[in-house]
């Protein structure tokens, strides 16, 4: 059995994409970022970054004590890993699915996220920053349409890849993009999202959260627990 520390975001899904893909038997824990159940000591000892996703496998391959993990991408390089499904076994085709799953790690998602902020959430709409992280995510956006134009998924087959990038295009309109720009990732995404597994993850977000995909307007005491943050919350 997983232990999964989620909560209903673009990381979050991607793991419950994995999940479900692969019928590995979990247990959702509900971590509720935006009341600030992130900072909970029994979550901190599993994710020390106070973020979610999280893990706790206590039936890892090959047996032994308990694995946690935390960090979405490590998540679903641990899950491919141990049942040996979405990750290519051949070297070539191992590393290509690394390389564009760190790139959403460190790429897409950050960019994407930052332009959730800017756009979204910031009380003072700053015309610079929303420039730059609009544009940046166009761009990455480019990148991922160009990589779509020769194969169906990015790494060819179905993967961690996908996986992981597919949570942060679908909401591309609070990014300010126009998918239809992007007409293979546009095919992309329509495929993912009839897939039945992602039909039951995201079925399973507003099982969790009711209010999922709902605007959000966030108290002032909400936007000090998700965006006032210091070293002084991890001391």
């Amino acid at each position: 059995m997983i232990d999964l520390y989620y909560w209903t975001t673009p990381n979050g899904h991607k793991i419950t994409m994995f999940l479900e893909e692969t019928g590995l038997p979990y247990k959702v824990i509900p971590v509720n970022i935006g009341k600030g159940e992130q900072f909970q000591a029994d979550f901190l000892k599993v994710a020390p970054n106070n973020r979610i996703p999280a893990l706790v496998d206590h039936e890892p391959k090959g047996g032994g004590k308990p694995v946690s993990v935390f960090e979405s991408g490590a998540m679903l390089l641990y899950l491919a890993e141990k049942t040996g499904k979405f990750i290519p076994s051949d070297l070539h085709g191992r590393y290509d699915v690394i390389q564009w799953t760190f790139w959403q790690m460190g790429g897409l998602g950050p960019m994407a996220g930052q332009n959730h902020h800017f756009r979204n959430y910031a009380v003072e709409k700053l015309p610079y920053a929303i420039d730059r992280y609009v544009n940046e995510t166009n761009r990455l956006y480019g990148v991922l349409n160009k990589r779509l134009a020769d194969r169906e998924f990015i790494g060819g087959q179905y993967s961690i890849a996908d996986m992981a990038s597919y949570p942060w295009v679908v909401p591309y309109k609070n990014q300010g993009q126009d998918i239809e720009q992007f007409p293979h990732l546009k095919r992309w995404l329509e495929t993912i999202k009839a897939r039945p597994a992602t039909e039951r993850a995201y079925a399973k977000a507003k099982e969790v959260n009711p209010n999922f995909g709902q605007p959000v307007n966030r108290t002032e005491e909400e936007r000090k627990i998700l965006f006032g943050q210091t070293a002084a919350v991890v001391r």
